[in-house]
C-alpha cells in the first residue's frame, strides 16, 4: 500500500510538472515569455540539432559593415598620424613620397579588413564548432531526457493502469461489501430484535415496535424468497418466533384493553347509572337516562378505540404478508366480539322482555318497538365495530344474529299463538314494509343480519297467517251458520234505504234519493282490494261520487263476502303469490258456496226473487272486488287417471293364452303399454267460477222473474206443444208451431185437435192472457223495485230486465203463432183478445212509468224513453183483415244495444227461444254493467 501511495504521488508531481510546462507557451500569460530574436535563435538551434544548415544570407552586409566601420576608423588614424609626422609636404617629391608611403601603407592595410574578417570568420567558426559541440551535448542530454521521459511516462500509464484498476477493485470490494453488510443485515437482525421484543419494559405502544415488525415481516419475506442461502431456514424460525412473540403481544394489549373496558361497562361506579339497554329503544333528544345508557354501553368502548384501532391497522396491513396476521385479526374479532356479546346479550334480552311487558297485549306494538330496538342496537354494533377493525368480517354477522335470535326467540312464542288474521297481517306488514323494505333497504350492511332474522321471523308469520287463513275460511265463511238478521232480505235494505232518506233529509240534501244514480256497490268506494294494489290503475275519471244505495253500504254485505274480501285484501301483501293464490281460490269457493246457501234460505223465507237477487249482487261484489288484485287465479290440478288400467286389465284377462306369446300381440306386454295410468291436468281458475256461478244464478232469476210475469201462458204453450206431437202427424205440426214458419194450409188435419181440447179452448187461452196481463200490472213493479234495491245499478237492472222483457213479448207472439196455426177462427181470436208484440211493449212501459223510478233516466229503461227510441214490431195483427187475406210472417224484433252507450239497431228474426239470449247476453251484459264503473266499494276493516 506504501508502493502505490508513493506511485500516486510521484504521478501527481509529474503531472504538476508537464501542467507548468505547458504554461510556459501559453498565448495569454505565458510563465517564460520569449522575444522574437529568441523564438528565432531557438529554432536555428532546433534545425542544427536536426541537421538542417541554412545559408549564410546576411553574412556580407555585417563585413561591409565592419570594413565601412574600420575605415572610418583608421580614418582619423591616418590623419592622426599625419597631423603627428614630422614630414612637412612642401614638395611634390615629398607629396608624392608621402603619398607613396600612404599608398603602400593603404595596400598594407588593404588586407587587413578581409583578414580581420577572416579571423573573424575563423572565430566565429570555432565559436560555431563550440557551439555545435555544447549542442551535440545538448542532443544528447534531450535524448537522454527523452528517453527517460518516455520511461517515465511509460511507468506513469501503467502506474494509472494499475491506480484505475485498483479503484476499480476497490470499488468492486466496497460495492461486494456493502451487498454483503445489506444481505448480512437480515442475518444479524434476529438476536437483537429478539433481545427488544423479550425485554419487560417494551410495549406494543412504543414508537419503535412498527418499525421492528417491519423489520420482522421484511426478513420473513427475504429468507421465503432466497430459500438457498445458508441458515435460511434457521433464521426463518428465528423470525418466526419473533413475529410469534410479537402477535402475542398484540394480543393480550388489545385483549387487555376490550377487557378492562368491558370491566368499566359491567361494574359502572355511580349509582344513577342505567343498567337497561331499554333506555337506547327511541330514545328522546336530551333524555339524561339515553345517554348515559348510551355512554355505558358504547362510550367506554369508543374511548378505548383509538389505542385498540392502531394495532389492528398494524395488522390489517399485513395481512397479505402473513398468516399469522390473520389468525390474529380473526382471534382479535372474536376477543372483541365476545366481549360485547359478553354485555350485549343479557342487556339485550332483558330489554326486550321489558317492551313485552310495555306492549302486553298489543303484539304489532311489541313487533314494532322490538325490531325498531334492534335496529339501533345493530346499526350501533356495526358503527361501534368499524371504529375498531376497518375490514369485514363474517364474525361480526354471526355475532348480531346471535343478538337478533334473541329478537326471534322472544317473538315466536307470542307469533305462533295469534289468532287474530288482521294482527298477523299487520305483523307481517311491520316485518316486510317497514322493517325489511324501509330500514334494511337504507342500510343493508349494517343490518343483513338483522334481516335475516326478520326474514325469518316474516316466513313464520306468513305460514301462521296461511295456516289461520285456511281455518278461519273452513269455520268462519264455509260453515257460517248465519243469524236471522243476516238473512232479513229485504227488510235490512229497506231499512237502510228509509235511513238514508231521513239522513238526506235533515241535511238539507235533494229531497229524493235518486236510485238510479247510486252507483252499484261495486263502484260505491274505493275497493279493499284497490287499497292493497297500485292505486295508479284507476282511472281518475272514474273516480265520482259514492253511491247511497243501501246495497252499497259494506254493513249490508252479507258476513262471508265481507269476511272473504277482507280476508283476502290482509293475505294480499301478506303472503307469497303462489300461497296466495291457493288460498284465494279456497276462499272463494267457500265464499261462493256460503252465498249460495244464504240464497237458499233467503228463498225459503221470503221468495226465489229475493234469493237469486240477493246472489247475483254479492256475486258482482265479488268479483270487482278479486279484480284489482294483480294474480293469477288459475292453479293447475294434477291427477291420475286409471280408466285405461281397468280396460287393459280386462283385456288381459280375455287373452290369458296369449300371455307367453313370443310375437308382437303379447297380452302382458300390452298390459304394460295400455295399462299406464294417464297423467292428467286441469287448470282451476277461480275468477271463471265466479262468473260460471254468476251465468248460473242470471239464468235461473231471468227464468223465475218471466214464469213470474207470465207463467200461465208457458205453461199453456208446453202444454200445446206436447198436445200436438202426441196428435197423428202432429211433431210436423208441433215442429212448425215451436218454430214459427208454417204455411197456412199446413197442419189444418191436426189443428183442430187442439182447438177442440178443453184447455185451449177459446174462453181458457182468454183467461189464462188476463192472469197474466194481471200479473205484470201487479207483480213487475215489485220485480223492479227489488232489482232496484238489490242490484242498485241502473245499467245491471236494465242488463238484467231485457231478456225478461223480451222473454215476455216472444211467448205473447209464440201464443199468437199458435193460435194462428192451429185453425183458431176470427171469433176464437176476438175472444182470446191475444195482445199483439207492440201491445205488450206498452204495457211493460206504461208499468214502468207507474213505477216513477226509472222513467227519469235517458238511458233505456225496461221499454221506457230511450234515444232512439226503441222500437219493437211484428207483423202478426190479431183481428186485422191481414190475417185473413196473407199468411203469418215470423215476427222480426228491432232491438237496441245500449252496451257502451251506443244505440245500435238491429233487425234478428223473432224471439222463439228466450233461454237462449236470457244466458249467454245476459252473462254478458251483467259483466260489462259491473265493469262500467270500475271504482270498488271499500271493506272496513
Amino acid at each position: 500500500m506504501e508502493t502505490v501511495a508513493t506511485m500516486r504521488a510521484d504521478n501527481a508531481s509529474l503531472r504538476k510538472i508537464q501542467s507548468k510546462l505547458v504554461q510556459w507557451e501559453l498565448k495569454e500569460n505565458p510563465l517564460a515569455p520569449l522575444t522574437a530574436t529568441q523564438s528565432d535563435f531557438i529554432n536555428r538551434l532546433t534545425d542544427l540539432a536536426n541537421g538542417n544548415v541554412p545559408a549564410s544570407v546576411g553574412s556580407a552586409p555585417p563585413a561591409d559593415v565592419s570594413k565601412d566601420h574600420a575605415s572610418n576608423e583608421e580614418l582619423p588614424a591616418s590623419l592622426e598620424q599625419f597631423k603627428q609626422s614630422a614630414c612637412v609636404i612642401d614638395t611634390t617629391q615629398n607629396f608624392l613620397s608621402w603619398y607613396n608611403s600612404i599608398d603602400a601603407e593603404i595596400l598594407e592595410h588593404f588586407d587587413d579588413v578581409y583578414l580581420e574578417y577572416y579571423e573573424q570568420l575563423r572565430s566565429r567558426t570555432s565559436e560555431c564548432d563550440q557551439m555545435l559541440q555544447e549542442i551535440d551535448v545538448s542532443l544528447d542530454s534531450l535524448r537522454q531526457l527523452t528517453q527517460e521521459f518516455n520511461f517515465v511516462s511509460e511507468k506513469t500509464s501503467s502506474l494509472h493502469q494499475a491506480s484505475e484498476s485498483l479503484l476499480q477493485d476497490q470499488t468492486r470490494l466496497s460495492d461486494t461489501g456493502d451487498e454483503i453488510k445489506k444481505r448480512l443485515k437480515y442475518f444479524t437482525q434476529a438476536e437483537s430484535i429478539s433481545q427488544r421484543l423479550h425485554n419487560p419494559t417494551f410495549s406494543v405502544s412504543n414508537d419503535t415496535f412498527v418499525h421492528i415488525l417491519n423489520t420482522i415481516d421484511d426478513c420473513i419475506e427475504y429468507m421465503r424468497v432466497n430459500p438457498s442461502y445458508s441458515e435460511a431456514s434457521t433464521y426463518a424460525v428465528k423470525y418466526r418466533a419473533c413475529l410469534a412473540k410479537a402477535t402475542q403481544m398484540m394480543k393480550t394489549y388489545v385483549f387487555g384493553i376490550l377487557s378492562n373496558a368491558t370491566a368499566q361497562v359491567l361494574t359502572p361506579k355511580g349509582s344513577g347509572v342505567p343498567r337497561s339497554l331499554e333506555a337506547l329503544d327511541q330514545p328522546k333528544i336530551g333524555d339524561p337516562t339515553a345517554d348515559a345508557a348510551f355512554v355505558l354501553f358504547y362510550g367506554k368502548f369508543q374511548a378505548s378505540s383509538p389505542r385498540v384501532k392502531r394495532i389492528t391497522g398494524l395488522i390489517e396491513e399485513r395481512l397479505d404478508r402473513s398468516p399469522e396476521y390473520e389468525q390474529l385479526l380473526g382471534e382479535l374479532h372474536q376477543s372483541y366480539l365476545t366481549q360485547r356479546a359478553t354485555i350485549m346479550r343479557s342487556g339485550v334480552d332483558q330489554a326486550i322482555k321489558d317492551l313485552a311487558k310495555k306492549h302486553k297485549g298489543d303484539h304489532c306494538a311489541l313487533v314494532r318497538s322490538a325490531c325498531a330496538f334492534m335496529v339501533h342496537i345493530c346499526q350501533d354494533e356495526h358503527r361501534l365495530f368499524y371504529q375498531f377493525f376497518a375490514k369485514h368480517s363474517a364474525q361480526l354477522i354471526i355475532y348480531m344474529e346471535g343478538l337478533c335470535t334473541i329478537l326471534y326467540d322472544t317473538l315466536r312464542p307470542y307469533i305462533i299463538r295469534i289468532d287474530h288474521l288482521e294482527t298477523l297481517a299487520e305483523i307481517c306488514s311491520i316485518l316486510k314494509v317497514e322493517m325489511l323494505d324501509e330500514h334494511v333497504s337504507y342500510s343493508p350492511e349494517s343490518l343483513e343480519a338483522f334481516a335475516k332474522i326478520v326474514y325469518q321471523l316474516l316466513q313464520d308469520v306468513q305460514e301462521r297467517i296461511g295456516f289461520r287463513a285456511q281455518n278461519y275460511l273452513e269455520s268462519d265463511i264455509r260453515n257460517y251458520r248465519p243469524s236471522a238478521g243476516d238473512l232479513a232480505y229485504p227488510e235490512k235494505l229497506e231499512m237502510m234505504e228509509s235511513i238514508a232518506l231521513s239522513l238526506q233529509e235533515n241535511q238539507h240534501a235533494p229531497p229524493q234519493l235518486r236510485r238510479a244514480d247510486s252507483r252499484s256497490s261495486i263502484a260505491s268506494g274505493m275497493s279493499l282490494a284497490s287499497l292493497d294494489t297500485t292505486p295508479s290503475t284507476i282511472d281518475p275519471a272514474l273516480k265520482v261520487r259514492a253511491g247511497n244505495s243501501p246495497a252499497d253500504m259494506h254493513g249490508m254485505w252479507y258476513p262471508t263476502v265481507r269476511r272473504t274480501l277482507v280476508c283476502l285484501s290482509r293475505l294480499y301483501r301478506c303472503i307469497d303469490k303462489s300461497i296466495f293464490q291457493s288460498l284465494s281460490q279456497q276462499a272463494l269457493a267457500h265464499c261462493i258456496h256460503s252465498v249460495s246457501t244464504a240464497a237458499s234460505q233467503i228463498a225459503q223465507n221470503r221468495t226465489t226473487i229475493d234469493g237469486e237477487l240477493f246472489e247475483i249482487k254479492h256475486l258482482l261484489i265479488l268479483r270487482e272486488q278479486i279484480a284489482p288484485f294483480r294474480v293469477d287465479f288459475t292453479a293447475k290440478e294434477t291427477s291420475l287417471d286409471f280408466s285405461k288400467v281397468r280396460t287393459a286389465a280386462y283385456e288381459l284377462l280375455q287373452k290369458r293364452k296369449q300371455l307367453f306369446s313370443l310375437g308382437s300381440n303379447n297380452a302382458l306386454l300390452e298390459f304394460l303399454l295400455d295399462g299406464t295410468p294417464q297423467v292428467r291436468e286441469q287448470l282451476l281458475d277461480s275468477r271463471k267460477d265466479v262468473d260460471r256461478q254468476l251465468k248460473m244464478v242470471c239464468e235461473t232469476f231471468i227464468t223465475d222473474a218471466t214464469k213470474q210475469l207470465v207463467g200461465p201462458v208457458l205453461t199453456f204453450i208446453e202444454a200445446a206443444q206436447n198436445h200436438l206431437r202426441n196428435q197423428p202427424g202432429g211433431g210436423k205440426t208441433a215442429a212448425v208451431a215451436s218454430a214459427g214458419t208454417a204455411a197456412a194450409s199446413s197442419g189444418q188435419s191436426t189443428g183442430m185437435a187442439l182447438r177442440m181440447a178443453p184447455f185451449a179452448a177459446p174462453q181458457q187461452i182468454s183467461s189464462i192472457i188476463q192472469e197474466c196481463l194481471r200479473n205484470i200490472k201487479s207483480k213487475l213493479t215489485g220485480l223492479q223495485r227489488s232489482m232496484q234495491l238489490y242490484l242498485a245499478n241502473k245499467d245491471t237492472e236494465f242488463i238484467l230486465f231485457r231478456p225478461i222483457r223480451n222473454n215476455i213479448i216472444g211467448s205473447f207472439v209464440k201464443l199468437e203463432q199458435i193460435l194462428m196455426l192451429n185453425a183458431y177462427t176470427k171469433d176464437d181470436l176476438t175472444i182470446v183478445s191475444c195482445p199483439s208484440a207492440e201491445q205488450i211493449s206498452v204495457l211493460l212501459s206504461s208499468v214502468n212509468l207507474a213505477g216513477g223510478t226509472m222513467a227519469e233516466q235517458p238511458v233505456a229503461s225496461f221499454g221506457s224513453k230511450v234515444q232512439p227510441v226503441r222500437k219493437i214490431s211484428t207483423s202478426s195483427s190479431i183481428g186485422s183483415n191481414a190475417a185473413e187475406t196473407q199468411p203469418a210472417k215470423a215476427p222480426i224484433e228491432k232491438k237496441v244495444s245500449f252496451d257502451s252507450g251506443a244505440n245500435m239497431v238491429v233487425e234478428i228474426e223473432r224471439v222463439d227461444e228466450a233461454e237462449v239470449e236470457k244466458g249467454e247476453e245476459a252473462l254478458v251484459d251483467v259483466k260489462e254493467a259491473a265493469f262500467k264503473h270500475p271504482e270498488p266499494a271499500a271493506v272496513p276493516e
